[in-house]
Formats: C-alpha cells, structure tokens, sequence
C-alpha cells in the first residue's frame, strides 16, 4: 500500500470567469472547497471537496470539516484510483515513451527544447524517452515554490486517512482517461510552448494557492483557464469534458452510500463546473462552512 501510495504522488504531478449562482443566496458568498450534496433520492449526504494537487508544507492545511466529512462517508473517490495495482502499472507507462522526443522535432527545435530545460534542471538527453506527460509534469515541479523534500499531496493525505477509517476507495475516471486528456489538450509543441513560460506558471501558482487557502473555488478555475496557458479547445479537454463524465458517474456512487470526493479544485466552478452540473440534475449542492 505504500508503494501504491508512493506512486501516486506521480500521477498528481502531471494534472496539475464564469460567476455561478448559488441555489441558497444565503451562502452564495460564502468561500468553501468543500460542498455537500444531498436530495434527488439520495439517502444520506455526499460530500465534494476541492484540492490543490501538490502543496507546500507551509501552506498545507487539511481543515477539520474536510476530515469531518471524510469520516462520515463510506467511500472515498479521488480522480484515480491510487490504490489500484493496474492504475499504478498504467500511471509508470504513462510517463514513457517508445519514440524519442528529439524524432519528434526538428535540429533546431531540439536544441531549443534542451535550451528550456536547462531552466528545469534537466536536458533533452536525459528526458529524451520520456512522454509528452512528463514535460507536462515538469511545470507543476518547477512552480511550486519550495524543494520537493517539502512538497505534500492534498490527495494522498486524505487517501491515508480513508485508508485508516477502512473507506471503499474508488476512481472517477482510469489513468488512460487522464492521459487522453492531456494529449488532446496538448500535444508536444503545446507543451514545449507552455515550458517556455515558466515565470508566468511561478507566478499562477501562487496566485492558485493563495486562492486555494482562502477557499475562493471560483478564484481557482479562474486562474486555471487564464488563455496564456489554456485556450478553449484545451479547457473542453482537460475540464468540460472530464466534469461531464465524472457528473454522469457520481450519482451512482452516492446511491450506494455517501461518498467523499476529491478532485482538483479547479473542477469545481465555471458554466460546466462539479457543481453546476450537479444542481443542473436536480441535486442541492451548498458550500459547507463548519461541519458538526
């Protein structure tokens, strides 16, 4: 279970406005990352919470309502199942590559690719058979404002947790889901061009954990689609269309009990965020601000 867990921490690296209304006006301005679903025939509560996929130390805070309502549920369902031996052989696979990046390019955009790594630390040589996945994963790694010794996942904190509280631990979508995504989104000159900006992600990133601790999930899906690092097409593909597939999934599972979900905190706000999608079904979603 721990090298499963481990392994996880891998498959966080590489994932990381439109006003909504909220259905009671007296919480529509109300911060939270953490909302409850209820109604539409549910019997017992679901709870959603928003995540930031790697953090700080110093800015990591795992609030007692989250673990709360944790507690309370029966399942525990992040994006990917980490916990799944067939998801962690597929998250390895993953990251590589069985055609070079340097085929794939150009002498000149080689060289200019190996130039911009330099800045992350590594070469093209030494990543030369990874997959376009692992550049993308290399932004999250550069932005995040602290060594990696003191980086801690939101996700893989609540996993043991659930571990512990023996929840049924599940997935909303598979690892190949994920990477489909992220390939649609952008393929490897896409992510050449978005490792260009560096600074500019340096700069993102704390602005979204800024937001992430005040739990501002509007502010978070906001600064994830800014246009310097997704256009629409690449919104569709890396939130729209996972959203609607996970919205088609949830109401099953919380029919069989209540459940916990985690998913990044961007995911949750926007015309087809988590939550919209779920009220637009008929469910009552409010922001929980202390839980009993």
């Amino acid at each position: 279970m721990k090298n499963l867990i481990k392994l996880g921490l891998a498959g966080l690296l590489s994932i990381i406005s439109t006003t909504v209304t909220a259905q009671n006006k007296n919480t529509e301005n109300k911060n939270s990352l953490l909302w409850e679903v209820s109604g539409n025939g549910l019997s017992k509560p679901s709870y959603i919470t928003g995540t930031f996929h790697i953090l700080c130390s110093k800015d990591f805070d795992l609030k007692p309502k989250v673990l709360k309502a944790l507690e309370k549920s029966d399942s525990f369902i992040m994006e990917i199942n980490y916990t799944d031996p067939g998801e962690m052989a597929a998250l390895q696979k993953m990251y590589q590559n069985d055609k070079k990046i340097s085929d794939q390019l150009s002498p000149n955009e080689a060289k200019e690719l190996d130039k911009i790594l330099a800045d992350y630390g590594t070469s093209l040589e030494k990543i030369n058979n990874s997959s376009p996945q692992a550049l993308y994963a290399l932004l999250s790694m550069k932005a995040i404002p602290c060594p990696q010794t003191e980086i801690k996942s939101y996700e893989l904190e609540l996993l043991q947790n659930a571990v512990k509280g023996k929840k049924n631990i599940k997935g909303l979508e598979k690892v190949n889901d994920q990477m489909k995504s992220i390939n649609d989104a952008y393929d490897l000159k896409a992510i050449i061009n978005q490792l260009k900006l560096s600074k500019e992600y340096e700069s993102l990133f704390k602005k979204m954990i800024e937001a992430f601790k005040n739990e501002d999930a509007q502010a978070l899906y906001a600064l994830f689609k800014d246009e310097r690092f997704m256009n629409s097409q690449q919104e569709k593909a890396m939130l729209t269309d996972r959203n609607k597939n996970w919205v088609q999934t949830m109401p099953e599972m919380m029919k069989t009990g209540s459940s916990f979900f985690a998913v990044g905190g961007s995911h949750l706000m926007g015309e087809n965020g988590i939550i919209p999608l779920l009220q637009s079904k008929g469910y009552t979603v409010k922001p929980v601000i202390q839980l009993q």
